[in-house]
């Protein structure tokens, strides 16, 4: 078989990848032993490795201890919402789809103080070891892992007032536009940079993932007149959803 400039190992994973897609590997199927993918392509064992390494990296097959590896179920991807719209409910995006009666969302969250971090410190314009609320939160679809989330903000604006703790209080569970003007606090930019990377082993242990699946991150950040208010990464296993953006026409 020749495989022309492209590196041996890709083209004999695209010919099995084809085969997943097609169902001539149907889920629950096991690949092809690294011998018999050797002799089918007429490849060396370095070569019929990396293929299967492939694979495995974009979630298409799992190894199963003593087993072998196998072909995973192709699962169609479900939507996660994000809007460029704000309800006059000061309902989050996933607060808002989980209004619909036919949902099954649930989430919790729980807030601690810390120090911020270089990563979270540069973000929110404060000095490393500066004081902010984290607030992590794990939200399920019918009980299953969806999405997690971890917010930071500033204890120098949010501290010693009724919004200190995001989901506590008068406005605790409401959007971060609502809870900021509660104290005088106008948010009025927000900005979303989406990203990909393998899982952390501490995310994919709660998404239910395996070593190499791959998370899409939205980092997020709230700004009043330039000034951060709120930081937070949003984490989604990439083989299982989709987020979809609904952004006004101005």
């Amino acid at each position: 078989m020749s495989f022309g400039e492209q590196p041996a190992y890709l083209r004999v994973a695209s010919d099995l990848r084809q085969k997943i897609t097609d169902g001539s590997l149907a889920p629950h199927t096991r690949l092809p032993s690294q011998a018999r993918i050797r002799e089918e392509y007429g490849v060396s064992d370095t070569v019929a490795l990396e293929a299967r390494k492939v694979l495995m990296a974009e979630g298409l097959v799992e190894g199963r201890s003593g087993s072998g590896t196998y072909v995973r179920e192709r699962l169609v991807p479900r939507r996660i919402a994000r809007s460029g719209n704000r309800m006059a409910t000061g309902a989050t995006p996933f607060r808002q789809e989980q209004a619909d009666e036919r949902a099954q969302g649930t989430w919790e969250s729980g807030s601690e103080q810390d120090a911020a971090g270089t990563d979270i410190a540069l973000r929110l314009s404060v000095s490393p070891g500066a004081r902010v609320m984290r607030t992590r939160y794990v939200y399920r679809d019918a009980g299953e892992v969806m999405m997690l989330s971890t917010s930071w903000e500033p204890l120098e604006i949010t501290g010693r007032t009724p919004v200190m703790l995001p989901e506590e209080g008068p406005l605790g569970g409401c959007g971060v536009v609502e809870r900021m003007a509660a104290i005088d606090i106008v948010v009025d930019n927000v900005v979303e940079e989406v990203g990909a990377r393998p899982g952390l082993a501490e995310e994919l242990l709660v998404l239910g993932g395996v070593p190499g699946h791959v998370v899409v991150v939205v980092s997020r950040t709230y700004y009043a007149s330039g000034r951060a208010v709120e930081t937070a990464d949003i984490v989604v296993p990439a083989d299982r959803y989709r987020i979809a953006y609904h952004l006004p026409v101005r």
